[in-house]
């Protein structure tokens, strides 16, 4: 299972010449902490740095592209920060429940490194990534039918949720490069507002269907009709 160390590299780097000297190897950033200053705003990248001992400690980041997997093997009990997440719950346009698998091609924007370590710190996996991935793919399948995301609307719903992703995970420092469905999956004989296995192990869900289903209702009201009797429009009371 890929791991926040994926990210995250080590509290530790090489230090040579009693600690004066810091090297970067090829595929990682160094961001730099100061006792006195707190996280500097500079980023040090592959090669070598120096720095002061004891007055300057550095955290080493993967600069690299890291698949960021969604799947039924995943088990995030023992480690709540894998860059990973448990197969996801979601809702359909007709009030469908599905299971999606997936993966999401993530890589930090190395230049905004210290902005992302001084503000969110080194638990941004469960902090955003998993809660934005969740919820966004969430809310793009609740604008597809069953039918249309087993079959016509899957690129295109490959593309809704890359957006999704690019717009939100781009204010945290971490850009999407791209998007992959691996399977959906209907779950048969469920229904909004069952209590089912499903809502028990994610609470959230059951809120967010709820809500869906409200909120498509306050829409159907609002929407104009016709009117058989003046061949105009009126709103449902």
């Amino acid at each position: 299972m890929a791991s926040i160390d994926n990210l995250l590299v080590s509290l530790l780097v090489d230090e040579i010449v009693g600690g004066f000297i810091v090297t970067v190897p090829p595929g990682h950033v160094g961001c730099i902490y100061s006792v006195f200053q707190g996280v500097l705003k500079n980023v040090w990248y592959p090669g070598m740095h120096f720095k002061i001992p004891i007055i300057h400690r550095v955290k080493l980041f993967n600069a690299q592209l890291i698949e960021y997997t969604i799947a039924k093997d995943v088990v995030l009990k023992d480690n709540k920060e894998a860059m990973s997440d448990e197969i996801i719950n979601a809702v359909t346009a007709d009030n469908k429940f599905v299971t999606v698998e997936a993966t999401a091609l993530i890589k930090l924007d190395t230049e905004r490194l210290p902005e992302i370590w001084q503000n969110i710190g080194e638990n941004f996996v469960s902090k955003v990534v998993r809660p934005v991935t969740r919820s966004r793919i969430r809310k793009v399948l609740t604008c597809h039918t069953l039918v249309k995301a087993l079959s016509t609307d899957r690129s295109l719903i490959e593309d809704e949720i890359k957006q999704e992703l690019r717009d939100s995970l781009s204010n945290h420092g971490l850009f999407v490069e791209n998007f992959y469905l691996s399977s959906l999956t209907p779950i048969e004989g469920v229904q909004i507002g069952e209590d089912t296995d499903i809502f028990k192990n994610e609470p959230e869900l059951l809120k967010t269907a709820e809500e869906i289903k409200k909120e498509r209702l306050i829409s159907d009201l609002s929407q104009p009709q016709s009117d058989p009797n003046n061949g105009g429009f009126h709103a449902r009371n």
